[in-house]
C-alpha cells in the first residue's frame, strides 16, 4: 500500500507519521511519500518521520520529494494538507477582517473565504494532476474549508473524501468523561464543515443509548468551559456546537477579544520556527509534545480510520466524514456537502440516515450551504462581483456595507493568488 501526503513538510506531519506508526495494523503502509515544494522543511520533517518509523518498528519506507507527479504514482490514496500563501496569508485571514467589525478567522467569514479562493484552484490542479496519474487513487481532503474544497473536487467528478477532527476529538472527550473506551462512543453528529452539533452521544453504535443528557448533567461546566459558551446556552440548546459555532454564537463577544490579543496566526507561526528546529534534532525520534498546541488532535486516528475503511482494510464502519448530502438533509440541494456519520467503504462513503433537525440548526446550515455555493463559484470563476455576493450571503457579514469593504480588502490582500484580480 502507498499513501502520498500532498503538503508532507507540514509541521502536522509528525502527528500523522506517529498515527500510522502505531496503527500500522490496522493501515499497513508499505510506503509512504511526503510531497511539498519547500525543500528544506521537506528535509527536516521526512528525517523525523524515518527515526519515528525505525523507533516504532514499521517497516514501511519513507521518501521525499518536491516533484507532485512522481509522489503521487501509484499511490492508493493521496492525503492533502496545504496552506496556500502559508502561515503569512493566514495571519492576514484573521485581522483585516477585524477592521471591518467581522470575526478574523480561517475557516470561516471573509477570511475562509479567502482562503477558499487561494486554494480551490490549487486543489483542483493536483487532483487533476492525480486523475492522469492515477485514476483509482483516493484523495483525502484535510485542506480547510474542507466542506467547500471536499465539493470542488466531486463536482469535477474526483474520488474525494473530506475529514475534520472536530468530531474525533469529541468522541474522544466524551469517552473519557464517561470512563468508556472510544470505540463503544457513537456521536449523532450533523451539519456542514465547522458548522456541527452533537444532538446525540450514544454508547455501542447508532441504536445505542442516548447518554447526552447525562453527559451535560453530570459535565456541562467542563465542556461548556472548552467551548467558551455559557453553560446554560448548551441546556438550552440540548446539544453540543462545535467550538466554531461560538463565532456564529457570541460573534460581538469573539471581534472584541480579537482585537485585544495576538492573532492565532502569530502564535502557530512562532510554534512553527521552534518544532522546526526540533524536528532537526536528529536525536528526536518521536512526535515532541509541542505539537499537541498545534492544533490537529487526533487528526492521525481520524485519517487512519478513513483510509482502511476506502482502502478495504479495515477501520471503523461508522465515520463522520464530509460528503454528498445525496437527500440525507432535506433542507439542503443534493449536491451540498455536509458533515455527519456515514458507511465507509471501498465504494465510498453512505451517509447514515438523520432524523429531522430543529429549525434552529436546519436554518443556519441553509444559510451557510448558499454561501458556500456562492463562495465555490467566486472561486472557480473569479469576479469581484462573486466574491461581494458570497460575504453578503454570508450570516457573519449579512450587511451590504460590510461586504464591500471587505471585498476590496479581501482582494487588496489575496491579489497575489489570485489569477484574476
Amino acid at each position: 500500500m502507498k499513501l502520498t501526503v500532498v503538503g508532507g513538510g507540514s509541521t502536522y506531519t509528525p502527528e500523522l507519521i506517529d498515527g500510522f506508526a502505531r496503527l500500522r495494523d490496522t493501515l499497513p503502509v508499505e510506503e509512504l511519500v511526503l510531497v511539498d515544494p519547500a525543500a528544506e522543511r521537506l528535509e527536516l520533517v521526512g528525517g523525523l518521520a524515518r527515526r519515528i518509523f525505525a523507533k516504532q518498528g514499521h517497516p514501511g519506507r519513507i521518501t521525499t520529494t518536491q516533484d507532485l507527479d512522481t509522489g503521487v504514482d501509484g499511490a492508493d490514496a493521496v492525503l492533502l494538507q496545504l496552506r496556500v500563501g502559508g502561515q503569512a496569508a493566514r495571519q492576514q485571514d484573521e485581522t483585516w477582517p477585524l477592521e471591518c467589525g467581522c470575526v478574523g478567522q480561517e475557516t470561516t467569514g471573509a477570511g475562509g473565504l479567502a482562503k477558499a479562493l487561494r486554494t480551490v484552484p490549487v486543489v483542483l490542479d493536483i487532483a487533476e494532476r492525480v486523475r492522469r496519474t492515477n485514476p483509482d487513487a483516493w484523495i483525502i481532503d484535510f485542506t480547510n474549508p474542507v466542506g467547500i474544497v471536499t465539493r470542488a473536487l466531486l463536482q469535477a467528478g474526483h474520488k474525494a473524501v473530506g475529514l475534520c477532527n472536530v468530531a474525533i476529538g469529541f468522541q474522544r472527550k466524551f469517552a473519557r468523561l464517561l470512563g468508556v473506551s472510544p470505540a463503544d462512543v457513537h456521536l449523532d453528529h450533523v451539519g456542514l464543515n465547522h458548522l456541527t452539533w452533537e444532538r446525540g452521544v450514544r454508547l455501542g453504535g447508532p441504536e445505542g443509548e442516548d447518554v447526552l443528557s447525562k453527559l451535560l448533567s453530570e459535565h456541562g461546566e467542563a465542556i461548556a468551559a472548552d467551548l467558551r459558551l455559557p453553560r446554560p446556552v448548551l441546556e438550552r440548546l440540548g446539544v453540543v456546537p462545535s467550538y466554531y459555532l461560538r463565532y456564529f454564537y457570541a460573534h460581538d463577544e469573539v471581534v472584541r477579544e480579537l482585537g485585544t490579543k495576538p492573532s492565532r496566526a502569530a502564535e502557530v507561526a512562532a510554534m512553527e520556527t521552534e518544532l522546526l528546529r526540533m524536528y532537526g534534532d536528529p536525536a528526536l525520534d518521536e512526535k515532541p509534545e509541542l505539537l499537541a498546541k498545534r492544533g490537529g488532535a487526533y487528526y492521525s486516528e481520524a485519517a487512519v480510520d478513513l483510509a482502511a475503511g476506502l482502502l478495504g482494510g479495515g477501520g471503523s464502519p461508522y465515520q463522520v466524514v464530509n460528503t454528498l448530502n445525496r437527500g440525507t438533509l432535506p433542507f439542503l440541494p443534493d449536491d451540498a456537502v455536509i458533515e455527519v456519520q456515514a458507511a465507509v467503504g471501498p465504494k465510498g462513503t453512505t451517509p447514515l440516515p438523520v432524523p429531522a433537525v430543529d429549525p434552529l440548526f436546519a436554518g443556519l446550515m441553509a444559510n451557510v450551504t448558499a454561501y458556500e455555493d456562492l463562495a465555490l463559484t467566486a472561486a472557480l470563476h473569479g469576479g469581484r462581483e462573486r466574491v461581494f455576493k458570497a460575504l453578503l450571503a454570508h450570516p457573519l457579514v449579512g450587511q451590504y456595507a460590510y461586504a464591500e469593504g471587505l471585498t476590496d480588502r479581501l482582494i487588496a490582500h489575496n491579489r497575489e493568488h489570485l489569477a484574476w484580480a
